[in-house]
């Protein structure tokens, strides 16, 4: 099952590979004034305090120019792709989640950063988050921002009543692949009968594929990978979690989720760097000195992360460039860690004081030493303009095993998914 890269990128029209829709009219001009650099962003994304010093001051390496900066609610990648599509009011910049690749098939709508000195920043960043801002042809249409590298989260005071070790190094060696914590799972149930190791399946997916490197779907040249044994094993891997009643099955999204945290029925899981802060540290601020957190079963590996894309509608991409790289710098994603634990996508930035320090809701134990170790060793992966459209297929047979299928149906049932769709948007 093949394609020629070449007809893979011009594929790009299709809803499940995220297409712009690209037979919009409309004037071809930059939002804001002549002085504007205006940027897109969602809440939480960056900054506000650097975003705040650019829109006042200016931007630091480009006269004469300052930041107007809008947080889009509601659904922000359709407004995006909406306004890109319309070739009118287009932002200077835009913010892009993890699905960058979906813009591939669309890169003429983003300057080449390389046009910019952007290959002379390359050795400040990781290589497999650099590498994810890269078309198949060699453009770089977005610069690094956050990343989400995983680490085991677990609650020592629950651990304890278990009968099960604390200390980090001793509980990462207990569990240092995904048998490991399945074991480790069964022997928690063992004092607390509803013990689980996650809220559903579809976070067992994220994680297990988050540590595989390669090609996760589909190949740079067009080949569909997804039937592989490589991941075909992760639906067995659920079905063993399900089997053990280690996952909760909660709806992805609800208040179960967050429920299986604070109500200590889940005192362990595998999360990004941002996971504590979204569940443990915001709803349940009573447990704070109770966590830890150490290396994560199966290796290290990504959950998230975001960049920055400079339209082809720029008014100065120059200064817009001058803005990002600023933004982005190893110093300003410290500031952008210390305000909203968006994890730094330069190694330079883990060794800085702010780093280093000790966190009071992890018993003063400096995380630092588990993420930054985590960030460095994931796996450089592959990502298709069209993992948009297979990972729900994936996230939805997952769930559907949580709820008793059988693997052999839903991997069948999966893999003919996939294939309609991607026969549909002619990839097969």
């Amino acid at each position: 099952m093949a394609m020629s890269r070449r007809r893979l990128l011009a594929l790009g029209a299709g809803a499940a590979a995220g297409g712009l829709g690209l037979a919009g009219c409309g004037s071809q001009r930059s939002l804001g004034g002549s002085d504007e650099i205006t940027m897109w962003t969602w809440d939480r994304s960056v900054s506000d305090e650097l975003v705040a010093r650019a829109e006042a001051e200016g931007i630091p390496g480009a006269e004469g120019f300052r930041v107007s900066r809008t947080n889009v609610g509601g659904n922000y990648n359709t407004k995006v792709r909406t306004t890109l599509a319309g070739k009118s009011m287009v932002p200077d910049i835009i913010g892009i989640n993890a699905d960058v690749a979906t813009y591939f098939t669309n890169q003429d709508m983003f300057v080449d950063l390389n046009d910019f000195g952007a290959a002379e920043l390359k050795s400040t960043y990781l290589d497999w988050k650099w590498n994810q801002c890269l078309t198949p042809e060699g453009r770089m249409i977005a610069f690094p921002m956050d990343t989400g590298p995983t680490g085991l989260y677990y609650r020592t005071d629950l651990l304890k009543e278990a009968g099960i070790t604390t200390d980090p190094e001793e509980l990462a060696a207990r569990a240092p692949d995904w048998d490991g914590f399945i074991a480790l799972g069964k022997e928690l149930q063992k004092s607390q009968e509803r013990a689980v190791i996650c809220p559903h399946l579809r976070k067992i997916w994220d994680v297990r594929m988050g540590q595989l490197g390669g090609d996760r779907y589909i190949t740079e040249d067009g080949r569909y990978v997804g039937d592989r044994d490589e991941v075909r094993e992760i639906f067995e891997l659920g079905y063993r979690v399900s089997k053990e009643g280690l996952s909760a099955g909660a709806l992805d999204g609800s208040n179960d989720v967050e429920g299986a945290v604070t109500s200590g029925r889940q005192p362990v899981s595998i999360g990004a760097s941002w996971w504590g802060q979204a569940f443990p540290e915001a709803a349940a601020p009573d447990t704070e000195g109770k966590w830890r957190v150490t290396s994560p079963p199966g290796g290290a590996g990504n959950e998230g992360g975001s960049f920055l894309a400079i339209t082809k509608y720029s008014k100065n991409p120059e200064a817009a460039f001058a803005f990002i790289s600023w933004l982005q710098s190893p110093e300003n994603q410290v500031k952008a860690f210390t305000e909203m634990s968006l994890f730094p996508s330069s190694p330079r930035s883990f060794e800085m004081p702010e780093m280093r320090e000790p966190q009071p809701f992890y018993g003063g134990q400096r995380t630092i030493e588990v993420f930054a170790p985590s960030a460095r060793e994931v796996k450089t992966a592959y990502r298709s303009p069209y993992d948009r459209m297979i990972d729900p297929v994936m996230f939805d047979e997952m769930a559907n095993i949580d709820a008793g299928k059988s693997v052999e149906a839903a991997w069948k049932d999966a893999q003919d998914a996939i294939e309609r769709e991607l026969t549909r948007e002619g990839v097969l």
